[in-house]
């Protein structure tokens, strides 16, 4: 009888190994067969190696010098765009969403294999559908009395967990932590006449965003929560496209002083991220788009904003980290943040409620844009604008944590 119960032991033992998927001698090996990780490299970013940033006010501004005092903190690798977010790319966004609106008045469902109704791609749009007209203003309320798309629709909804609270609050449930927005993603065109006061910027409004003239231009009329549902919606079509592939992180704004290490280019204290000290090179040409003198916006090159790739990247290959647009960052703004951020990858992050106070609001601009004078295009200085608002110089652009490569690939 016992003899009986050890063979069924032994075979119960090499059914359990089998099952498994993994053999079994005895030894710490840990779990086989686990998804290989080779790293990634995302089309259009570049990846910024870690190092350590001395931060503080680069210019000789005594007053700024009280709020940002010279410190020395340690910033990990990441993946950042090389530009920023230009017209075309956002539109991308901006389709998604549209056609998404067009799936769901049509009915266009399936049913996955979890029992989950997704929407099915595959169906062709018939943009004449009768069922699609509560998408589109009516011909008599338009100027010219083209169809034109109610961009009030374009609603996208995004989520984000509040770490701050996962970690401070140990009764805190996933329900607790998890946030739900819904934002119109369409970009504010009339901030071109906003604001500039007594000034004529019709044209721009009419045709920056939409124009094919303006599409390697960087976007702009985008709000910080608006920037946060791109980089979300951004993040879940690289997950749909690589199912298999391990990857954990999320596309999302830099903090501040990812930026500004970025910024840098690897040169510790320099005031630009060109290096030098000077606006202008050796030939006396200016080095960023900016306002250089009083009403003189064309010196530079560009009226307005220009081409996302204009001007000579800096060592990093970054393009326009001074000028252009002047970047949204995920950190929120507190004067005194210097003084008691930690040295180790520092960020201060708020979720301001609508009935907070406007100065809660507050989030890091950074880099200066076409429309600043030169001492915002500079590495050190540090800007801010309200979360829900929107404007003709900001912009952003997107990093990705580096999460390491195989030990093979060295």
């Amino acid at each position: 009888m016992s003899r009986n119960l050890l063979y069924i032991g032994v075979l119960l033992l090499a059914v359990l190994i089998i099952g498994c998927g993994q053999s079994f001698d005895g030894q710490l090996r840990g779990v086989e067969d686990r998804p290989r990780w080779t790293g990634i490299n995302p089309y259009g970013m570049v990846y910024i190696p870690s190092g350590t940033l001395h931060i503080g006010q680069s210019d000789e501004d005594i007053f700024n010098s009280f709020i940002q005092r010279p410190r020395t903190i340690s910033i990990p690798g990441f993946y950042m765009d090389d530009t920023e977010i230009t017209n075309n790319e956002y539109r991308q966004f901006v389709y998604w969403v549209r056609d998404s609106i067009a799936h769901t008045l049509l009915d266009h469902f399936y049913v996955d294999e979890r029992g989950e109704e997704r929407l099915d791609w595959e169906f062709f749009i018939d943009w004449n559908d009768e069922m699609l007209e509560p998408m589109f203003i009516p011909p008599s309320q338009t100027v010219n009395r083209r169809r034109a798309y109610d961009v009030s629709m374009f609603n996208y909804e995004y989520r984000w967990i509040d770490w701050q609270r996962a970690a401070h609050d140990r009764n805190a449930t996933f329900n607790d932590i998890l946030n739900i927005e819904v934002v119109n993603i369409y970009p504010d065109t009339l901030v071109w006449i906003r604001d500039f006061a007594y000034s004529y910027n019709e044209p721009m409004t009419r045709n920056y965003f939409s124009h094919p003239a303006f599409d390697d231009y960087p976007v702009v009329g985008v709000s910080w929560k608006m920037a946060k549902a791109f980089s979300y919606w951004r993040t879940q079509m690289w997950d749909a496209f690589r199912p298999h592939e391990p990857n954990s992180e999320d596309f999302r704004l830099p903090t501040e002083f990812e930026w500004e290490y970025a910024a840098r280019g690897g040169r510790d204290l320099a005031p630009f991220p060109w290096g030098a000290y000077n606006l202008r090179n050796a030939k006396g040409c200016l080095m960023g788009n900016f306002k250089p003198g009083r009403g003189n916006y064309p010196e530079d090159g560009g009226m307005y904003t220009v081409n996302a790739y204009m001007y000579f990247p800096n060592d990093y290959g970054l393009y326009n980290m001074a000028g252009n647009v002047a970047e949204w960052t995920e950190t929120a703004y507190f004067e005194s943040a210097y003084s008691y951020i930690h040295d180790l990858s520092p960020d201060i992050k708020y979720d301001a409620k609508p009935d907070d106070p406007e100065s809660y609001k507050r989030k890091v601009v950074r880099g200066g844009s076409w429309k600043d004078i030169g001492y915002y295009l500079q590495t050190g200085t540090r800007s801010w604008e309200y979360q829900d608002t929107t404007k003709s110089y900001i912009g952003f652009r997107n990093v990705l944590t580096f999460l390491g490569r195989s030990i093979d690939d060295f």
